[in-house]
């Protein structure tokens, strides 16, 4: 991770804004990590910059940040174009189309959001051919499960019940790491619970594949619950950079 230099508002009022409001995340993350007496097993960071300006995640790149996170292939591939000389892990975070797939592997360190078998094997066909193009690394696949008792939430994911053969048919997907489980608390639910139930499907998820111990869990309102439950990966986007700009 590249070292963060000391900015003034007279040099960009903008980075100093996100350097402030990056610094407090930070401190929330440690503060959750030593609460949870997690000071040897931190969770890495991951700044979603969805709607956000190119320019934005130059910036975070400038203030020691490594990874970062979108949800629609377009924009994410024209930033990662724009910006290929930061060495950035781009990961994708949102729903994803089967047929997005070839795109997507072609900038993404990993996807969040495999929810299906047929993506699944989008993505592994995608891997293998884009490896022999350029010699790509391996694609990280986390497996999005639903958390939501009913199934038809529009927040997606794999049922609990559909894990294990999802989880086998990435493990046994050449180019695919199968790295984990990602979720996202339901609206209007508990967190705790919802997590605490993420970390029981993880554990299980385990016993099959023990490499698989990622957890990409807790967003900017609800970080300490996910810290606490055991998440790996945060997904913080609007209390680091603001809210969304207005589209045009």
């Amino acid at each position: 991770m590249s070292e963060p230099r000391d900015v003034t508002a007279a040099d960009d009022p903008r980075l100093l804004q996100i350097q402030d409001r990056l610094a407090a995340v930070r401190r929330r993350i440690a503060a959750a990590t030593e609460a949870a007496g997690r000071q040897d097993n931190p969770p890495e960071l991951i700044v979603v910059t969805k709607f956000h300006p190119a320019d934005d995640v130059r910036r975070l790149a400038a203030l020691g940040v490594t990874d970062v996170g979108e949800n629609r292939d377009q924009e994410a591939s024209e930033k990662a174009s724009a910006l290929s000389d930061l060495g950035l892990r781009w990961h994708f975070v949102g729903q994803l189309q089967s047929n997005k797939a070839k795109s997507v592997v072609r900038y993404a360190h990993a996807i969040h959001s495999v929810d299906r078998p047929q993506l699944a094997a989008a993505l592994a066909r995608s891997v293998a051919a884009e490896q022999e193009r350029t010699g790509r690394g391996p694609l990280e696949c986390f497996i999005q499960v639903s958390l939501d008792e009913d199934a038809g939430s529009h927040r997606g994911g794999a049922s609990r019940l559909e894990v294990p053969a999802l989880a086998d048919q990435l493990a046994g997907s050449p180019g695919i790491v199968l790295a984990g489980l990602m979720a996202v608390a339901p609206l209007g639910s508990d967190p705790e619970a919802s997590f605490a139930k993420l970390a029981e499907i993880s554990a299980q998820l385990l016993r099959d594949h023990p490499s698989a111990s990622g957890i990409s869990a807790g967003m900017s309102q609800d970080l300490e619950s996910a810290v606490r439950a055991g998440a790996t990966h945060l997904r913080i986007g609007s209390d680091i950079l603001g809210s969304r700009p207005a589209l045009r």
